[in-house]
């Protein structure tokens, strides 16, 4: 066994970075090493951030992100498309398609997808608030932007169900080649997708 090189206050802030998503115990120690010998700049700043938002953290009621108010910024954002809901899984889904800027809407995070084998029904995602938000706000079209699995799909369809008795477009992501994708490199699947979602050129 190693021995300890750090006294217990390095240690626990090495356990718990090597906690995040993409870092382990090597990455964290490297990622506490940097962070001690930024002091000033780094820890110092983190420190204070991370105790101010986990103080002011709050779940939008209305869509499902993650802020410091409520409406958050995207809700209350008067540019946006009041029409149009973008649906997502998680609130990193939502972030992704904002760094996009390809669209100017409105979302709804659902908090996962429907996934029988591990217990998650319609009642543990957030699907209820978002029947009641087309059906209130006058939502024209719903886009789907859940991830390409089996449990993305099925709760598409789910809620493609779900809304059947509005008057709202359900519409969803392309799938297929991505941009800068060359074809000997992408999966039977991609493939049969793009294919099937062609388009005029």
């Amino acid at each position: 066994m190693a021995e300890r090189v750090a006294g217990p206050e390095i240690e626990r802030l090495i356990q718990l970075l090597s906690r995040l998503p993409g870092l382990g115990p090597r990455s964290a120690r490297r990622a506490a090493l940097h962070l001690i010998r930024k002091r000033e700049e780094l820890l110092g700043p983190l420190a204070d951030a991370m105790a101010v938002a986990h103080q002011r953290i709050l779940t939008c009621t209305t869509c499902g992100n993650v802020d410091t108010r409520d409406p958050c910024t995207v809700c209350s954002d008067p540019r946006r498309d009041p029409h149009v809901i973008v649906v997502v899984e998680t609130v990193s889904d939502l972030w992704a398609l904002e760094r996009a800027a390809a669209l100017r809407a409105k979302y709804h995070v659902l908090g996962g997808t429907l996934s029988p084998l591990d217990g998650v029904g319609p009642k543990d995602l957030n699907l209820s608030s978002l029947v009641e938000r087309v059906a209130r706000d006058g939502i024209t079209e719903i886009i789907l932007a859940v991830n390409a699995t089996v449990d993305g799909q099925t709760t598409a369809h789910y809620i493609t169900d779900l809304l059947s008795h509005l008057e709202v477009k359900v519409t969803r992501l392309a799938h297929g080649v991505p941009v800068g994708g060359e074809l000997d490199y992408l999966d039977d699947g991609t493939l049969a997708a793009a294919i099937r979602q062609r388009t005029a050129f």
